[in-house]
């Protein structure tokens, strides 16, 4: 566990900034005065959050912190109790939740914890709301605002994400809920094309979402995943990317989306997962490194990126290998199964195995800390940590 000098170090939000039922601020307005012969005053909305999104996203990306990915739908939480013999029921959802909420000290490692719509107004199983213990753990909820994926008419077999339809009054509600940043993943296929139809739809659901959470004070995580799936190389992968984000940030920009205010969720640049070639975690770490480099404004404050099927250990050392030399951003993790995986199997459904697995859950939290910082040796790590997590088309 770290020190009590390592949390305080860590800048916070005071817990009265969001708590549930407080008034929702409403937006400043100015008056454009016209000449006498325009038919009407223009007004326009100015950026009332502006201070508090960038105050929020640099907490989310604070030194030897990342985030904790909780926000599996309640299916792919089904799927997940179900490989340790759970039903997939709410009460067992809730006493998962509970688990790696109440990690004690899991704020030293994790900043910020994105949750499922269930979790964001859920209890935990003795009762504390579970926005307020993380409050606690001075870690920032989050919330997925996604509708998911859905098959994309005149494409090539690939994907958009919906669920712009009634953004803005979901994101505003969940604010008052306590939530203070979001998350929307959409795919990009690159056995499939990508299709430039399904490049341009990508940047601009994202574009379009993070505007909308940012009028409504939510810290936009912009998460264009680009699948493992395929047996491209990594120049392959390195060129896809360079596409993506080009379109993303074309389109961000569009949108007027403040860049301070955001953070981004991007897949580390490697080779596909069916690819003969594998590359070590420094080559992973020089080409995601140029990407960024070419592609992401140093005015983007955290760079979190998702693990995507790689193995807990993969994941860190790859984190690691990034944070070796300087760069303008905060290089860190917002990983799932690459954090919960030995926590999962390791609790089994068992209320006697629960401090087990939370040591587990705060074993890698803990490696990923060292890894934002680039102090990571891999040294000690069990055979369990060293497993591949990619599934084929995999979907949540």
């Amino acid at each position: 566990m770290a020190s009590a000098s390592l949390l305080k170090s860590s800048p916070v939000l005071d817990k009265s900034e969001w708590v549930k039922g407080q008034t929702l601020r409403q937006p400043s307005v100015s008056v454009v005065r016209c000449l006498p012969n325009a038919p009407s005053p223009l007004t326009i909305r100015a950026g009332s959050y502006a201070d508090e999104l960038v105050k929020t996203a640099k907490i989310v990306a604070s030194p030897g912190r990342g985030i904790l990915a909780m926000d599996e739908s309640n299916a792919t939480c089904g799927k997940r109790l179900a490989s340790i013999g759970l039903e997939n029921t709410e009460a067992n959802r809730q006493a998962y939740r509970t688990l790696l909420v109440t990690v004690p000290g899991l704020g030293n490692y994790i900043s910020g914890a994105i949750l499922f719509e269930e979790t964001l107004y859920q209890s935990t199983t003795d009762g504390k709301k579970i926005v307020d213990v993380l409050v606690e753990q001075k870690i920032v909820p989050g919330i997925k605002v996604d509708k998911g994926l859905v098959p994309l008419a005149g494409s090539n077999n690939e994907s958009w994400c919906q669920g712009l339809d009634g953004l803005a009054s979901r994101t505003a509600a969940y604010y008052q809920q306590g939530a203070r940043f979001a998350k929307w993943r959409t795919v990009v296929s690159i056995p499939n094309g990508p299709t430039e139809l399904a490049v341009k739809e990508a940047a601009w659901g994202l574009a379009r979402y993070a505007a909308i959470a940012q009028d409504n004070g939510l810290v936009p995580i912009v998460e264009p995943e680009i699948l493992l799936d395929g047996e491209h190389g990594i120049e392959r992968t390195f060129e896809v990317a360079q596409k993506v984000w080009a379109e993303v940030f074309f389109y961000l920009a569009e949108n007027n989306v403040l860049f301070e205010g955001i953070l981004l969720k991007p897949s580390m640049v490697t080779p596909g997962a069916e690819c003969k070639e594998r590359n070590t975690p420094q080559q992973i770490a020089d080409y995601t490194l140029k990407l960024l480099q070419r592609r992401i404004p140093p005015a983007v404050p955290g760079i979190m990126f998702l693990s995507g099927g790689q193995s807990e250990v993969e994941a860190t050392l790859n984190l690691n290998a990034m944070n070796q030399s300087p760069n303008p951003w905060h290089v860190s993790f917002s990983y799932a199964r690459a954090l919960q995986n030995t926590c999962l199997k390791t609790w089994g459904g068992r209320p006697e195995n629960v401090k087990a697995a939370q040591e587990a859950l705060l074993i890698r939290a803990k490696a990923n800390s060292l890894a934002q910082l680039g102090k990571y040796t891999g040294e000690g790590e069990s055979e369990e940590a060293k497993k591949g997590m990619f599934v084929k088309g995999y979907v949540y």
